[in-house]
């Protein structure tokens, strides 16, 4: 009676320690997901776009984000100390401000550039 107690507390022990990691995987995948699709505003076919919580949407008005550059509509970007610029395609600015190429972006071109040449 007790080696079957046993084995049942061994198998019990056995089938939480497989739930446990399975389960930490699952979220550790779902944290990069979200973490490729960062908020930002992003100059897609000539039109100021906004990228949150990964659904990209036209930009309404204007943005100022965290390091004090206002991004506008058009595409143009006033830097705290006054500098202008105006975000080229595929250009994105992540909300502290930073500019980066937008890793989203190209791959919703290349994505969409595949679509146009097979139909």
């Amino acid at each position: 009676m007790k080696i079957q107690k046993t084995i049942s507390m061994v198998f019990a022990s056995m089938l939480m320690l497989v739930l446990c990691f399975t389960a930490s995987n699952s979220f550790a995948q779902t944290k990069t997901k979200h973490a490729m699709m960062k908020d930002c505003c992003i100059m897609k076919d000539c039109k100021m776009m906004i990228m949150k919580d990964g659904k990209t949407m036209s930009m309404e008005k204007d943005m100022t984000m965290k390091n004090g550059t206002k991004c506008m509509t058009n595409g143009e970007c006033i830097m705290k100390d006054g500098k202008k610029m105006k975000m080229k395609e595929g250009q994105c600015m992540d909300m502290a401000g930073k500019m980066d190429k937008c890793s989203m972006m190209n791959k919703d071109m290349k994505s969409s550039t595949k679509k146009k040449s097979k139909t």
